[in-house]
């Protein structure tokens, strides 16, 4: 056996099952036959999670440290031969996962021990495991206390032929139970065609997904029930119960690298038509009487009409009662109203259903020039207007308009006012009227 004749751990009362926020303890037990060198001895205790995409392989692909905590139990020197004994303790998080083995991954806890020895020295190393058994309450959960349930329509069709429908419904008592209760399943088929439906069966379906780049996702009945089917145009009701075994619990995070939940899976063989009840496994069972942690909020009661109720009494009266009460606020006398008149003044549109005509300032036209002085002759702004009811916005002075009077009076000295044509003596539409040269001469 050489220098080594025993290296074991051993834990206290000899537990291997912890809850979360207990303490690991136990001995550490070296039998040498001689003396051996070493550089330290400590003890650690560990909790890990690895996960691989192929079954039952010990290579892990993705690895998730949950604690880890080390203790030096002796220091640099020779350790004797004979029987040593090295105590320890550890103190486990509250926030640890329950133990899982499953074929393509694991959650495992330990108690590991090495002798470190010099260099061209062989090292010494031995490991114990144990299990954590977490604990769910059931009535932390929302809505644990509401029947799981669902429906589904599928055509029913033989032969590539429809022939109708069938509609399933089916529901469960909880959505949450323990290792050990009964699960009850009622389920509702309403064959809507001519043929009779396959058998129904619901399964407590277990699913593990492991969460790898690819998530591998494991599958499988942990228990099933079976009942007969309903013939072509009738209506059945259906009712079983599952009793729960010992399983893992129910991951409430998604954050894991290791994923367990649960399902019941109501389905018929024929048509393929299925559904799922998600339900949660745990370790403390729902409790009817307690309340639901996301229930509503009750509502503030409204007073009926016709009732006084009397006001609450506010912060401020109940602290200072000295305070003199306080008056309420006076409304604004109302206006008195105008007298009506028969008579109602114009009033202009909106300015924004007319375009803004222009100004005389955007006109920047030159004036002519009289042949005969050289100067410009004044020419009214009413003589640019080119559509009937078009006028130029005259000057508001005084000043303006005086000058416009003198510019019309010396345009009508200098040049004589043409007259058009008189065309009523004309014999149109016997003739064509003269031009306009012929109208001008005469």
């Amino acid at each position: 056996m050489g220098k080594l004749q025993d290296f074991e751990i051993t834990l206290n009362n000899n537990k291997t099952a912890y809850s979360p926020g207990e303490s690991v303890s136990g001995t550490l037990k070296i039998s040498l036959a001689q003396s051996i060198p070493c550089k330290a001895i400590k003890v650690n205790c560990q909790g890990v999670c690895g996960v691989t995409s192929k079954a039952h392989d010990t290579d892990w692909m993705e690895e998730e440290q949950y604690f880890s905590r080390s203790v030096s139990i002796a220091d640099k020197g020779t350790l004797k031969e004979g029987e040593h004994s090295f105590p320890f303790k550890f103190l486990l998080p509250a926030t640890a996962p329950k133990s899982f083995e499953g074929p393509y991954g694991s959650i495992m806890y330990r108690v590991r021990a090495f002798i470190d020895t010099p260099r061209f020295a062989k090292d010494y190393k031995v490991e114990k495991p144990f299990s954590m058994s977490n604990n769910i309450n059931l009535n932390e959960v929302p809505q644990i206390h509401e029947p799981s349930s669902s429906s589904v329509t599928k055509n029913f069709s033989y032969m590539l032929v429809k022939n109708g429908t069938v509609v399933l419904k089916a529901k469960s008592d909880l959505r949450g139970y323990i290792a050990g209760q009964i699960i009850k399943v009622s389920a509702e088929i309403e064959n809507r065609s001519d043929k009779s439906t396959g058998h129904v069966v619901a399964s407590l379906m277990q699913k593990v997904t492991y969460n790898t780049k690819k998530p591998t996702i494991d599958l499988r009945a942990v228990a099933e029930v079976e009942g007969p089917g309903v013939k072509g145009g009738h209506k059945g009701e259906w009712k079983e119960q599952i009793i729960v075994p010992s399983l893992p619990l129910s991951s409430l995070t998604s954050e894991n690298l290791i994923e367990i939940s649960y399902y019941i899976q109501v389905y018929l063989k024929y048509p393929e038509v299925s559904l799922t009840l998600p339900i949660y496994i745990g370790s403390v069972a729902v409790d009817p009487t307690r309340a639901c942690p996301s229930g509503p909020v009750p509502p503030t009661p409204v007073p009926r009409s016709g009732s006084n109720p009397a006001p609450a009494p506010s912060p401020a009266a109940a602290t200072t009662d000295s305070a003199p009460p306080s008056l309420p606020p006076r409304t604004n006398p109302k206006p008195k109203p105008r007298p009506r008149s028969s008579y109602v003044p114009p009033s202009a549109p909106p300015a924004e259903l007319y375009p803004q005509l222009p100004s005389t300032t955007e006109y920047n036209m030159e004036i002519p020039k009289s042949p005969e002085s050289g100067h410009q002759t004044a020419v009214s702004p009413n003589a640019f207007s080119y559509a009937p009811g078009l006028s130029f916005r005259q000057g508001q002075n005084s000043n303006n308009t005086s000058r416009n009077r003198e510019r019309s009076q010396t345009l009508s000295a200098s040049s004589p006012v043409i007259q058009p044509p008189d065309y009523r003596t004309s014999p149109y539409p016997h003739e064509p009227p003269p031009s306009y040269d012929d109208s001008f001469n005469t």
